[in-house]
């Protein structure tokens, strides 16, 4: 034992810490594996190559009930099929797409309480009886195209753009923010198609992106990026290299998780290398994000492509999942999900939304105060760089953390939230800064005093007028 070689220096200290019990427990007790998906009955005779083949799953890919009936048999009761078939029916934003590799991460054995079957096939039962809608729903709910600089080019932030290239995806999620846009119409929608041909677009896109030097980072989105033919992103993506101000590039893909075999083709992994380089030698920084919701997605197919972008020297991979009841809105699912994409897929938790305020998309949303008690509860279990934030997507604001808010009135469900900057569309707007701007909480977590307020805005046709 060390001597004292000062009265004043401090003595022996017991140690006294250890272990203790915790909300969540680590490690985790879910296995890093892929699902076996020969106990699918239309993948009973699918080989290994087959299955990590990026065109067989395209080909395979369910676009329809029917399909989904055909390949998942018996584990489809015709009591939920009927259900989802309703929803379609009456209820749908989004048609029906799904890669074998997602139906491979469901729980098949119990699919009406399956997580990923809750957002990627809903049934009409899955949603609020009464409050299908927030009285203030919209279809383009964020007024992305309200703030288009060309045709698909939103300038929402004073130094960050969304270029929407294509308005698919190799997968359609029931609660997608571009309902508006992408996929195929549904009974209920019909979707906004781009008017001005593809190379067009993007040749406006670019020509904007060299004349607003103002601008640094571009989010290279749709749809999915996943569905563009290599040689086309690369083309544009190296175009956006050669624009001198842009500093950082983001490439948005739900399909990294959802096809992850696309991203392990030579043609496609060559040419997100060329970008890579390219990136490196101007300084600029390169990032892929993705959109993962359950821990149940994370599979080895899923780490071995993320590995192949880092390998090669993208930046990052980063995770923006969304808040869906029903899905991951309790502590130990996100903090779940988080360790399973940081330890096992080596990607960055990087967001988690609140869903936005689509058409029928009532039954997944969380109001503010759960929003905030989420981000309070995954605090201090994860790396500070890997706690995933919070946020609230304000219309006409922008991404806030759920705690940012300036003022919040619980009973109706309605906070208020302020900015510190104009789009596109307040250059000329003097009270842009100091205005207070509204989001709205399910109405259906309201007490009864909410409810009826609401009940009686909706009643008096109050509701076409924002409150």
């Amino acid at each position: 034992m060390a001597e004292r070689t000062h009265p004043e220096r401090p003595g022996h200290r017991d140690s006294r810490a250890h272990p203790s019990e915790q909300v969540f427990r680590y490690p985790l007790a879910r296995e890093y594996v892929e699902p076996d998906w020969r106990r699918i009955p239309a993948y009973l005779d699918v080989t290994e190559d087959q299955w990590e083949s990026a065109q067989w799953q395209r080909a395979h890919s369910v676009k329809n009930l029917t399909e989904f009936k055909r390949a998942l048999g018996d584990f489809l009761d015709e009591e939920l099929y009927q259900d989802i078939l309703r929803d379609q029916q009456e209820r749908a934003t989004m048609s029906m797409l799904i890669p074998p590799q997602m139906i491979n991460t469901m729980n098949v054995e119990d699919l009406r309480a399956d997580k990923v079957r809750k957002y990627m096939a809903p049934a009409f039962s899955d949603r609020d009886p009464e409050w299908t809608n927030h009285p203030m729903a919209s279809r383009d709910s964020l007024h992305e195209a309200d703030m288009w600089a060309v045709e698909g080019l939103t300038h929402r932030y004073p130094t960050k753009v969304l270029a929407e290239l294509l308005s698919t995806c190799p997968q359609y999620c029931g609660h997608c923010t571009r309902m508006d846009l992408v996929g195929n119409d549904t009974p209920q929608f019909l979707k906004y198609k781009f008017e001005a041909k593809q190379q067009e677009r993007w040749d406006a896109m670019l020509e904007y992106l060299r004349e607003t030097p103002s601008v640094r980072d571009v989010v290279v989105s749709g749809g999915d990026v996943a569905n563009l033919p290599i040689k086309r992103l690369e083309a544009f993506v190296s175009a956006l290299l050669d624009i001198e101000n842009i500093r950082d590039i983001r490439l948005a893909t739900k399909g990294l998780m959802g096809i992850p075999q696309h991203f392990l083709q030579d043609e496609v992994l060559e040419g997100l290398e060329r970008l890579a380089i390219k990136a490196d030698e101007r300084g600029v920084d390169i990032a892929v994000h993705t959109h993962v919701n359950t821990a149940q997605q994370i599979t080895p197919l899923v780490g071995k492509a993320v590995r192949k972008l880092l390998d090669m020297g993208f930046r990052d991979v980063r995770n923006q999942g969304v808040l869906l009841r029903g899905v991951n809105t309790t502590p130990a699912d996100l903090l779940e999900l988080c360790f399973m994409l940081l330890d096992h897929a080596k990607v960055l938790p990087y967001y988690f939304y609140m869903c936005d305020m689509i058409p029928n998309s009532e039954h997944w949303r969380t109001s503010l105060a759960e929003a905030q008690s989420l981000q309070h509860a995954i605090m201090g279990y994860l790396p500070g760089f890997a706690t995933a934030r919070v946020v609230c997507d304000v219309p006409f604001v922008g991404k806030r953390w759920v705690h940012q808010v300036d003022e919040y009135d619980r009973v109706r469900g309605i906070s208020y939230w302020t900015k510190n900057y104009r789009t596109g569309i307040e250059f000329d707007d003097p009270d842009a800064l100091v205005r207070r701007y509204p989001y709205y909480d399910p109405v259906y977590t309201l007490p009864d005093e909410g409810q009826e307020y609401w009940r009686s805005r909706a009643r008096s046709g109050a509701h076409l007028t924002p409150a």
